[in-house]
């Protein structure tokens, strides 16, 4: 069942799957050194994508990599506008960034604001020896230069339409929708 009437199916369950096995596998080729590697997803969907490539790469080429959940709430630049009392979840990066190649994995890339504040949060631990961006959505409409390295559906989304990805350990659910909020 969709997630709202007016909503078009990009992905079901099955093509999600696939989706999310073709980054992971798709990124594990810019890893070099998986003993220097390691991955990081933002908070919610992104780190929700990023516990299930680490145990996509685990079972597939039996890398043990460090898994890591950034929540850039207070790196954002609109602050300001999330309310009195934003509400903010730990960060967990249990291991050195230095020197490592990060795998960065969120789940749609629009504005790439949240992408900028999450690098500005990676940085603050250390200096990586490069982060590598895989979005299991591109939505389009940049507002920064900031382009994935891999993505799993690239759209050029209109005004007064969102991606909904629904995962079921967050949403009870599975899929990617096209919402249109344009006549709300």
């Amino acid at each position: 069942m969709p997630p709202d009437a007016a909503s078009e199916l990009l992905l079901d369950r099955p093509g999600l799957a696939e989706a999310i096995e073709r980054l992971g596998l798709g990124l594990a080729r810019f890893v070099e050194d998986p003993a220097r590697a390691a991955i990081i997803g933002i908070r919610t969907r992104g780190a929700t994508l990023a516990k299930r490539i680490e145990r996509l790469l685990t079972e597939r080429k039996g890398w043990r990599l460090p898994l890591g959940v950034l929540d850039i709430t207070f790196y954002r630049d609109d602050l300001d506008q999330l309310g009195p009392h934003p509400v903010a979840r730990p960060t967990d990066l249990d291991f050195d960034v230095e020197d490592r190649t990060i795998v960065l994995v969120d789940d749609v890339l629009y504005t790439g604001r949240t992408i900028r504040s999450a690098l500005d949060l990676i940085v603050d631990f250390g200096r990586p020896r490069s982060v590598r961006l895989g979005v299991l959505v591109d939505r389009g409409h940049r507002e920064l230069p900031i382009q994935p390295d891999l993505t799993a559906i690239k759209l050029q989304v209109e005004p007064g339409r969102i991606v909904q990805v629904c995962l079921e350990e967050d949403d009870g659910r599975e899929g990617v929708w096209l919402i249109d909020r344009r006549h709300d």
